[in-house]
């Protein structure tokens, strides 16, 4: 499924990508901060689901939908706004918004909203047992994961979890898990501002800051704390 985040505000992106990913490590989420940067991803994309911001500069996220209802009347809209307007509301009806959210978001509100969605989920791209493989790692990935483990929770020979996830993922098993960390990590640094560092490397299924640092800045070429200045 193709999702679409549309916020002007930086974190708050952060924050929806954050909720979402684990929920549906296999959706594609696609983040704009304004109407233009929006209606350009759709008109790449097909979106199936919005979540529409309804302050944006230029275009209101109401006036967004309704642009792209016109030309995707299968998309599914959701509505995000710090105001709790009747206006709004109205608007939002006329449009057929299937949600209508209040910030800040709330985790078991949104859980509650995309429940629907679990099976609404198009086929993957992989194999039952890269599929269940992935979604292990992406629960499991602050854990200690090594092959071995992973392979006893899909019940399949090691040798053969590690050629067959690379044929189908592109990457190792280890390279994949490194890359994921990495990608938690930079969401991490950004909404947790007041975790350490090392926290974050802890958080993010690293057992040294020292070793997380230098994955980082290889991966990034920033170090973790250029990365969280650049990104406020």
């Amino acid at each position: 499924m193709n999702v679409l985040l549309v916020d002007d505000e930086p974190l708050e992106l952060e924050q929806l990508e954050y909720l979402i990913h684990p929920l549906f490590p296999f959706w594609n989420l696609y983040k704009a901060s304004d109407s233009c940067q929006a209606t350009a991803i759709s008109q790449k994309v097909k979106i199936h689901l919005a979540f529409l911001d309804i302050n944006l500069p230029g275009k209101s996220g109401l006036e967004l939908g309704e642009e792209l209802r016109q030309h995707n009347q299968d998309i599914e809209l959701i509505i995000v706004t710090a105001y709790q307007n009747f206006h709004y509301a109205k608007q939002s009806i006329r449009l057929g918004v299937v949600d209508y959210m209040t910030k800040p978001v709330i985790q078991s509100e949104l859980v509650d909203i995309l429940s629907k969605y679990r099976n609404k989920m198009p086929q993957s791209k992989y194999s039952h047992v890269i599929h269940d493989a992935l979604t292990i790692i992406h629960e499991k990935f602050a854990e200690k994961l090594a092959l071995a483990d992973l392979a006893a929770e899909v019940h399949i020979n090691p040798t053969y979890l590690s050629r067959r996830f690379h044929d189908e993922v592109g990457v190792s098993f280890s390279e994949y898990l490194m890359q994921y960390r990495i990608q938690i990590s930079k969401k991490y640094l950004v909404s947790h501002p007041d975790w350490s560092i090392s926290t974050v490397s802890e958080k993010s299924g690293f057992n040294s800051q020292h070793y997380f640092c230098t994955i980082f800045r290889k991966s990034t070429s920033q170090t973790p704390k250029e990365y969280r200045e650049k990104e406020k």
